[in-house]
């Protein structure tokens, strides 16, 4: 066969296999053009929980925008703060409002075993180098005053290895939106490209079709709980790609305790480093619908501590309806009435709330919406 004869078919067969890819893509744009966001309603009246978005790279590492840049994409979002954490930049920093938006130092060191988070640092951190022993890095940040979490920690490209650490962490990030990403990105045509495809029609749809969350981090999460109360965090991860007011419309992290943050950056940063490491702080994939009014009753102690034999209590925002379950993993179990959980043994328990959600197609997908921090259950206590 001559070589122009084999180099056309070649030609066509490309061209064929572009213009399927173009109709299925399109299919999913048709499809993202009537999928309805928020699944809830919100009925809050007043002033709600502050928000914003934890673990955002800049241009400063690997991500696409400018500080600015990020700034603008978070208050067109409706976010009041972005925790920035670019890779290894560990020059210390001042928190500082732009364009409205409060921004909160922070960084991703890149360890021997794997990526490490660290934000409200009270001193430099001292002696880290990159690719330096995981737990010599968490144990630095420990020394600086900060925060330590253990980003996308399961994820198969760059999961946490040192177990030891991982233990002492104060943080996981249990929902991590470039895992999310990463995990699509090998699954070509059954999630990325409906994805894709959607993102033209409704970009935060396509988004949300990106987040289907696998069982890994949360048995990781429920067995490190054993070892210490940790706070579980929405990750962003936004690098740009997709854009970040998109990621930012999609899902976010709020501080039920806090209406309005302080005029000034540094009392600002303090308290948003404080209520996203004190364990109050709330995940939600916001498209679905606001969290405000969602609680947790039962808890015995600010540490988000029970005992077996205790019932917790879910309290759900207003205007929840049928479309909204209870999901219960760990150390308890639902009772029949859907909104209230039974501890039956020691260990740990997450409770969260789950939205019937638009799906790749016409039809509809159960998805997380509310997620707080798991609450480690002791021993049933004497009466």
């Amino acid at each position: 066969m001559k070589p122009a004869v084999v180099v056309g078919k070649l030609l066509r067969a490309l061209l064929g296999l572009v213009l399927l890819v173009l109709g299925v893509a399109g299919f999913f744009t048709l499809a993202a053009s009537y999928a309805e966001y928020p699944v809830v309603a919100s009925q809050t009246e007043g002033p709600g929980w502050v928000r914003g978005a934890f673990h955002v790279h800049t241009v400063r590492s690997d991500g696409r925008g400018t500080v600015e840049e990020v700034a603008a994409a978070a208050k067109a979002a409706g976010l009041h703060f972005v925790v920035l954490t670019d890779h290894n930049d560990v020059a210390p920093r001042e928190p500082v409002f732009v364009d409205g938006v409060l921004m909160v130092p922070g960084v991703e060191l890149s360890t021997a075993h794997g990526h490490l988070v660290a934000f409200g640092l009270r001193r430099p951190l001292e002696g880290f180098q990159k690719w330096l022993d995981g737990g010599e890095a968490e144990a630095a940040v420990e020394k600086a005053g900060g925060v330590s979490v253990l980003a996308h920690p399961v994820q198969k490209r760059n999961p946490w290895s040192h177990e030891e650490a991982a233990r002492r962490a104060d943080g996981f990030e249990l929902y991590s939106a470039d895992t999310f990403f990463r995990d699509a990105v090998r699954n070509p045509f059954s999630r990325l490209l409906p994805a894709v495809g959607a993102s033209f029609g409704n970009p935060v749809h396509g988004v949300m079709l990106l987040a289907e969350p696998g069982p890994e981090p949360m048995e990781k999460l429920l067995a490190l709980e054993r070892e210490k109360p940790r706070v579980a965090l929405c990750a962003h991860d936004a690098h740009g790609l997709p854009r970040y007011e998109d990621v930012f419309r999609a899902l976010a992290m709020y501080l039920p305790d806090v209406r309005k943050l302080p005029e000034d950056a540094r009392a600002a940063a303090d308290l948003v480093v404080k209520g996203l490491a004190g364990g109050g702080a709330v995940c939600a994939f916001r498209a679905l619908g606001e969290p405000e009014g969602f609680t947790l009753e039962g808890l015995r102690t600010e540490s988000r501590e029970a005992h077996v034999g205790d019932v917790l209590t879910v309290h759900l925002p207003p205007g929840a309806g049928e479309r909204v379950r209870i999901e219960v993993r760990g150390a308890g179990r639902l009772r029949p009435d859907g909104r209230s959980v039974e501890l039956v043994e020691e260990g740990a328990v997450q409770v969260e709330a789950w939205v019937e959600a638009p799906g790749r197609f016409f039809g509809r997908q159960w998805r997380p919406w509310i997620s707080p921090s798991p609450v480690k259950v002791l021993p049933a206590s004497s009466p």
